[in-house]
Order: structure tokens, then C-alpha cells, then sequence
């Protein structure tokens, strides 16, 4: 490991930490390889690191790249959005984290961004995710993440979350990094299980496949107000695992019979 080597500890542990062994945390997923990429050892990262990252896990074999960074200013946008549109045509789902600002996406751009002002075809591998709490009661969405209807693809948990830190130890933190591994997990587990899902089919079935919250009232991130839960975000839902894997099996049982 190098120098700080927390974060990527700890979220890396999120995805794939052992499952059943009663240490720490278990990973979402229990049938993975991590790829461990330095692209952001601290700070702001470079826009030419992770693009480089991006394009080195695809030609390496990965299938689900996870993004828990981001900056509210790219430098090289061309070359990170190259990069992304790259890992699509490879059919490699990138998941990146909405951030911790507070704030509204639709107004504040979070990079790599939902989309570049000069995109011309849409994304189709990319999600991105805002951090949920595990109070339903109009505190679901956790005060520090970003959020925007038209920007988060859907919340995951992302507070107070246990996992593994360097040096043998374990430790509860919060933030949308927490809640994009989350979703990494789960898109890497149904890949797993079910190698004939595309990585574009794996994306909607975790979508399609969440706890819908969108008609209750939560509080807004950095505030006191309340609006519905469908204002936070595309799908107004929160990640649910269980019901991912109990989908993708349908869909699988149902393109095998045709």
C-alpha cells in the first residue's frame, strides 16, 4: 500500500471484503477480484490519472470500474469523457459517487460529470449515486450528498458504513464513496452469477430493482426542507441487493426461454 491508503481501503472492503468470517464488515459481494488503481492517492485528482485509470481497468479485464472521486472542475473533460465513452463501447459499467457538498447537481457539476456540454451520445454505462441513511423518516437522503433529479441515478447506503481500514483495523465512515462501492458490489455480483447479463442490462436491473421511496417526504441535503424523495434523484429509489439478484434471475430465466 502507499500513502494514504484509507479511503481506497475502505472501499474497496465495501465491494469484496470476506464474507461470513465475523471481521469487520462483508463485502456486497463474495465472488470478485478488485483491480486497485492509485489514480487519486489524495485531493483533487488529475483528469489525466483517471482518465489513464479508466482506459487501464477496461484493457485489463474489468467490468465494473467504481469512481468514488470528484471535483467540481475538470481541467481535460474531453479526455475523461474519451475515456468513459471508451469503457461503454467495452460494455464496462462505470459507477461514480455524487459527492458530499450538499448540493444540487442540476446547478453544481461534479466531475467526471452526467454529461459534458459538448456530448453528443448519451451514456448509457454510467451510473451515478447518491448516499442514503438507514432513518426512512424524512432523513433518508444523508445531509452531505449531492443530489439532482436529473443528475443521481439512484441513493445507496453511504452512512455510518463499517469496513476495513489499513494496518488490521475497522471503521464506521460516511460519504457518497461509501455508497458508490455499494452499487459496484452489486453490479459486480450479478455479472458474476449471471456472466450472460450485459454490463447495460446489469445497470437497469439494479435500477429497475430498488426500494422506491419517491412518494415520501425527506429533507433535502443541507437543509430542513422537505420535498419527495423523486426530486433527489432519477428513480426516487434506494439500492436493494436482494431484489437485484431476484430480477436478474427472472430476466435471465425469461431470455433463455425464448
Amino acid at each position: 500500500k502507499g500513502p494514504d491508503s484509507e479511503h481506497g481501503t475502505h472501499v474497496g472492503g465495501i465491494v469484496a471484503s470476506l464474507r461470513g468470517n465475523g471481521l469487520g464488515g462483508d463485502g456486497v459481494a463474495d465472488n470478485v477480484k478488485l483491480m486497485s488503481l492509485r489514480a487519486v492517492p489524495d485531493g483533487d485528482e488529475f483528469d489525466k490519472d483517471v482518465a489513464l485509470a479508466i482506459r487501464y481497468a477496461v484493457d485489463n479485464g474489468a467490468k465494473v470500474i467504481n469512481g468514488s472521486f470528484g471535483k467540481s472542475y475538470s481541467s481535460l473533460p474531453h479526455a475523461v469523457y474519451e475515456a468513459i465513452m471508451y469503457a461503454q463501447e467495452n460494455d464496462v459499467l462505470f459507477v461514480h459517487a455524487a459527492g458530499n457538498s450538499a448540493l444540487d447537481l442540476a446547478l453544481n457539476p461534479n466531475f467526471p460529470a452526467v454529461k459534458y456540454d459538448f456530448q453528443e451520445k448519451p451514456f448509457t454505462h454510467l451510473l451515478t449515486i447518491g448516499a442514503s441513511t438507514r432513518v426512512h423518516d424524512e432523513e433518508l437522503a444523508a445531509r452531505f450528498s449531492n443530489y439532482g433529479k436529473c443528475e443521481v441515478d439512484i441513493f445507496a447506503p453511504g452512512f455510518e458504513i463499517y469496513n476495513a481500514f489499513p494496518e488490521n483495523e475497522y471503521k464506521a465512515i460516511a460519504g457518497t464513496s461509501m455508497a458508490a462501492p455499494m452499487v459496484s458490489g452489486v453490479a459486480a455480483l450479478l455479472k458474476g452469477y449471471f456472466p450472460s447479463l450485459t454490463m447495460a442490462e446489469v445497470r437497469q436491473i439494479i435500477l429497475d430493482s430498488g426500494d422506491y421511496f419517491g412518494d415520501t417526504y425527506q429533507k433535502v441535503p443541507g437543509s430542513d426542507e422537505l420535498v419527495m424523495f423523486d426530486n433527489l434523484s432519477k428513480t426516487g429509489k434506494v439500492v436493494n441487493v436482494l431484489s437485484a439478484v431476484k430480477l436478474a434471475q427472472e430476466r435471465v430465466d425469461a431470455k433463455n426461454a425464448k
